[in-house]
């Protein structure tokens, strides 16, 4: 039975994947990570996401914490990710992070440490939308030099970075595969007289509203026609069991950096 920690489990996103982790007989939740200061430091994990009892008490002991696990799911924040990942080099612990908004210097950050330790890295664990990556992958080049491509990716309104880290997936996919520079190319907002929208551009606009668990739409508009692929997620578990399922298959993986495209065998 695979044994995991959930580093930032007092979240939305770690609730989640405890509890899922929980009914879920090839896993032993072990441990439970959150915060020093955090009010649900000391507390029952299952008195705080509310689920049958578990017996695991939410720590905020990193490093006795994570020596309890087989896999780390870090679902946190950039500081607090890279904190947990650097323990887990010394314990040599794989670990699983679907945290966004992390600087390109900390995302080369966890790109050395997989030199050490096997690390899924992905914006996002639905499996959906990493079927919809390999479609865009696809799609893309067939479409890029006569239709303008848009991305409107919409969250909830606590949502504290933008564009979400799968909406930057999905450009920069789109981007590779029809060999444009996203740092070139990139248009992230619009006001004004902008003129008008020359080709090459990517557009990327962001919605924070309400309750939003995720939305994404990618467009490809051209004269008399409009394609669009839409993912719509109304519930967290759709990520949750992607991490679950990330962290069976990451178990015993060499060291390396491997993402959701990875676990699911799309590439």
């Amino acid at each position: 039975m695979l044994k995991i920690v959930v580093a930032g489990a007092a979240g939305k996103m770690g609730q989640r994947i405890g509890a899922l982790a929980a009914q879920n007989q090839q896993i032993n939740l072990t441990g439970a990570l959150e915060r020093k200061g955090h009010a649900s430091v000391g507390r029952d994990f299952a008195e705080v996401a509310g689920v049958p009892k578990t017996g695991v008490i939410i720590s905020d002991n990193v490093e006795d914490t994570i020596a309890l696990a087989d896999v780390v799911i870090d679902f946190t924040s950039p500081e607090s990710t890279l904190n947990n990942a650097r323990v887990c080099v010394v314990l040599k612990k794989p670990i699983v992070t679907g945290t966004t908004g992390l600087s390109e210097q900390q995302v080369e950050e966890i790109s050395g440490m997989s030199a050490s330790i096997p690390i899924v890295f992905s914006p996002n664990m639905s499996v959906g939308v990493n079927l919809l990556l390999k479609v865009l992958s696809d799609v893309a080049p067939i479409l890029a030099d006569d239709y303008d491509i848009e991305i409107i990716e919409a969250h909830h309104r606590l949502k504290k970075d933008a564009p979400s880290g799968t909406a930057l997936k999905m450009a920069n996919v789109i981007a590779q595969s029809i060999g444009r520079n996203l740092g070139e190319v990139a248009v992230y907002a619009r006001q004004g007289i902008i003129g008008e929208r020359t080709r090459e551009k990517i557009g990327i606009q962001t919605i924070r509203a309400g309750d939003i668990v995720g939305e994404h739409t990618i467009l490809f508009g051209t004269t008399g026609e409009r394609i669009e692929f839409t993912h719509k997620a109304s519930s967290r578990d759709t990520f949750a069991a992607g991490a679950l399922r990330a962290a069976l298959w990451l178990k015993d993986k060499p060291s390396g950096l491997y993402d959701m495209q990875d676990v699911l065998g799309l590439k």
